[in-house]
């Protein structure tokens, strides 16, 4: 498979920076998705040091939650070292449902603080992999390349959009040792995924087997309204959780003064209700930011 080739090219790639300018292994970041088994196999095919991290959001379906243990005892059995990282906010340790009533507001599309605290975390300072591919949505064929260093200035990002890119040589001489990305299959279609996990035999997690094509946190506002309906029905203790939440983010917001439309709702079951519709009504904007 010539992806197969191209993409286990930029993992070692990536790998000898990593060891050049980090002087450590690249970290293989899994969510428990197809994209991210796909890379873990790549990258150990590649025959390179690699180390795998995971991220526990606390919103994750069970099944995900124990295929990642079941593929860390597999993976470590391989010599290679896993890590699962636990989520804190303001030095202690969090979880969505706690997050929620501190920050005031449910997460929404436009205010997606749980992806930062509890996703999009860990591996700073080193060269990481991740499964994001252009095929995912019309942003991320934008935005995202086989090879980056972010920053929080757009002007100082460097974004290799291709294996030829004429940064190329800019991103290998770079010796800033902020975290860097390979994003090894970010030109590969959901056939190219499926195609490969099915000739190769590779262990995916066990949601896809029911038929969802999605693997993340449960009731997330990117989600569409009906499949998030869908997998609260699939998983209801997840429904109570939320409702909990927004019960809790009610009194702390009647403690800090400020006010809610009560359109949206005075109860956790009615914020619940409210904020499944889609995620960016408009009503979301009223929820006022101190």
């Amino acid at each position: 498979m010539d992806k197969e080739k191209t993409a286990i090219e930029r993992l070692k790639l990536a790998s000898d920076m990593s060891m050049k300018i980090y002087k450590q292994p690249l970290i293989v970041t899994t969510s428990g998705g197809k994209d991210s088994s796909v890379c873990v196999e790549l990258a150990r095919r590649a025959g390179i040091p690699i180390e795998v991290m995971h991220n526990h959001t606390t919103a994750d379906a069970p099944e995900t939650v124990y295929f990642i243990r079941r593929e860390f005892k597999r993976l470590e059995g391989l010599g290679i070292k896993c890590t699962v990282n636990y989520a804190t906010y303001k030095g202690k340790p969090t979880s969505m449902w706690a997050l929620i009533p501190q920050k005031l507001m449910p997460p929404t599309r436009t205010a997606r603080y749980c992806c930062e605290v509890l996703k999009e975390y860990g591996g700073e300072g080193r060269f990481i992999v991740t499964g994001v591919r252009w095929y995912e949505s019309k942003k991320r064929e934008n935005t995202r390349g086989v090879l980056e260093i972010p920053h929080r200035k757009e002007n100082k990002r460097i974004i290799l959009v291709n294996d030829n890119d004429e940064k190329r040589r800019l991103f290998e001489t770079c010796q800033i040792k902020a975290k860097r990305v390979c994003n090894p299959i970010v030109d590969w279609t959901d056939n190219d995924v499926w195609d490969y996990i099915n000739s190769e035999k590779i262990p995916v997690n066990p949601i896809y087997l029911e038929g969802w094509r999605r693997v993340g946190c449960i009731g997330c506002p990117l989600a569409c309204s009906k499949g998030r309906m869908r997998e609260f029905a699939r998983w209801p203790k997840y429904k109570q959780l939320y409702v909990m939440a927004f019960e809790r983010m009610l009194k702390e917001r009647e403690k800090a003064g400020a006010k809610i439309d009560p359109a949206i709702g005075t109860t956790g079951e009615e914020i619940y209700h409210w904020w499944l519709e889609d995620g960016v009504l408009p009503g979301q904007m009223q929820f006022d930011d101190l």
